[in-house]
């Protein structure tokens, strides 16, 4: 999956998410080949986290919470919003699924 356009990557995460009885919704598109992915996970509760994919300095992927300070949707969009003003090419993916970092691990950020 490495290589496979992040258009794709987001695809088959929002499939994952739905075979997994949750739901996803695109909140912004970026760039087709090799935009970068937020994912805006929101529990049954509400509870509302961001997660990224980061590279270490030994190169290793590892998957981020963004802003654990912020609290709320709300917030959250802020961020992203700001975020994205300054990169048109960044991804938003909203899920709304228990556990969304496994299913996420295994289609948005596998190596």
């Amino acid at each position: 999956m490495s290589d496979w356009p992040t258009a794709l990557r987001v695809n088959a995460f929002a499939r994952a998410v739905e075979s997994a009885g949750g739901t996803a919704m695109v909140l912004a598109r970026g760039d087709r080949e090799s935009g970068v992915v937020l994912l805006l996970a929101i529990d049954r509760d509400g509870t509302a986290r961001l997660f990224e994919r980061e590279r270490d300095l030994d190169g290793r992927a590892r998957i981020v919470q963004r802003k654990p300070d912020l609290v709320g949707e709300a917030a959250l969009t802020d961020y992203w919003q700001g975020r994205r003003r300054n990169d048109p090419d960044l991804w938003v993916i909203e899920a709304i699924v228990a556990r969304p970092e496994p299913l996420a691990a295994e289609t948005l950020w596998a190596d």
